[in-house]
């Protein structure tokens, strides 16, 4: 094999790669449809009994450090947030992405209220003190 078969390879590669791994990420963020790394089908039934009877509570209790949304999300803010969830299960989908914007939640491309940073206050999109927390 020759050096610009290899480099070929490589860049394909990895071009491939950049591509498929942010869409994996963010894939689930606001959208229903996809099921988040903290899936479970009792998890599941737990977050929508929440949801429809708006019990920020339980949410809470469920979310326990899991993602943005449960930095973000508030008792006062939660019924809000209730609605973008129902929205995108009715394939709303651009009713409840702005109200994940107006929320400071972003649409899933970590475009949030921190301009796509981690809101660690360094302004280096998450190479902050927090950003590994």
């Amino acid at each position: 094999m020759n050096k610009k078969t290899i480099v070929i390879g490589v860049s394909s590669l990895l071009l491939g790669a950049s591509v498929l791994f942010p869409m994996t990420a963010a894939a689930y963020q606001g959208n229903p449809a996809v099921q988040g790394p903290n899936y479970s089908a009792d998890r599941h039934a737990a977050m929508e009994k929440a949801f429809d009877s708006k019990d920020f509570d339980a949410w809470k209790a469920l979310m326990t450090g899991k993602g943005r949304a449960s930095q973000v999300i508030t008792k006062a803010n939660f019924a809000k947030f209730a609605e973008a969830h129902a929205l995108a299960e009715q394939g709303k989908t651009a009713e409840a992405a702005q109200i994940r914007q107006d929320l400071g939640l972003g649409n899933g491309n970590g475009a949030g209220s921190c301009g796509g940073g981690a809101c660690d206050g360094t302004g280096r999109g998450g190479a902050g003190p927090r950003a590994n927390r």
